[in-house]
């Protein structure tokens, strides 16, 4: 189904954006390969067949004046742009007590503010086209209030809140709305999250050193998709767990997530100094 598309993914230049990119080549799409590091993002272009299938197009997600100009780009190089994977994104690890305010700022412009940002851009080409496809990566933590990350999680809440919206005004436009809510994938995330103090923590999380390969994660994104799946949860355990429960039993849910903290969950997250 994605034989000759031309999909845009964002956040490509590593994890699950690259992954993602990878798998959409091996089914046949031509990429457009989005991100701040351009070296990184060549990386990637040489893994998926280079410039014959990939428009490298770096840019900051949070930089949205820039985004008509990168628009206009993606749309001229091969005409169209079939899917979007809205990928970009940036965690977090503080506590709200201890965390400054930019840090907030900065987490809902590039979770929240720039894949609303750049699908409002594109979103007219679509409508007129009368057919596309829009992929938001947010999180379990969009499903339910973890810890070390409140930021992140009104961020990654939000991308629902907007996408599902979006999805019930576009339907009988032909356009397809998908959001993926990932646990824990085996990526840098967790040592690019930001601290209270909007510094980069350094160190990997257990749960995330444990998690799906990010190819993994991508096939799984890939097949629901490709099955129509709306919303599309790629968790397991504990974090699927979580999910449901705060969907069925949220109490409950409020309860074992609030002992956790008391049990020291915060403290064996914090970076020591």
């Amino acid at each position: 189904m994605f034989k000759g598309k031309v999909v845009w993914v964002t956040g490509a230049s590593s994890g699950i954006g690259e992954a993602l990119a990878v798998a959409f080549r091996r089914r046949g799409a031509n990429l457009i390969l989005s991100g701040r590091r351009q070296s990184e993002l060549e990386r990637v272009a040489a893994l998926c067949g280079g410039t014959e299938h990939c428009l490298v197009l770096p840019f900051e997600a949070a930089e949205f004046q820039v985004l008509p100009d990168v628009v206009a780009t993606a749309l001229a190089w091969r005409g169209a742009v079939d899917v979007l994977v809205n990928n970009a994104g940036v965690s977090q690890r503080s506590l709200a007590v201890d965390t400054d305010f930019s840090v907030y700022r900065s987490i809902i412009d590039i979770d929240l503010l720039a894949p609303i940002a750049l699908t409002q851009r594109l979103l007219p080409h679509m409508v007129q086209r009368g057919s596309g496809r829009i992929i938001a990566i947010s999180s379990v933590a969009g499903k339910a209030g973890f810890p070390m990350r409140t930021g992140y999680c009104a961020a990654k809440h939000g991308v629902f809140g907007y996408f599902d919206a979006l999805r019930s005004e576009i339907a009988h436009r032909g356009i397809e709305v998908h959001v993926v809510a990932p646990g824990s994938v085996r990526t840098n995330v967790a040592r690019n999250a930001l601290t209270s103090d909007g510094v980069a923590r350094g160190e990997s999380d257990p749960a995330i050193d444990n998690g799906y390969t990010a190819s993994d994660a991508a096939e799984r994104i890939l097949s629901a998709v490709a099955r129509g799946k709306r919303e599309i949860i790629v968790a397991r355990g504990v974090e699927r767990l979580a999910v449901q429960m705060r969907r069925y039993w949220p109490e409950m849910a409020f309860d074992r997530i609030a002992a956790a903290v008391a049990r020291g969950y915060a403290d064996r997250l914090s970076v020591k100094k």
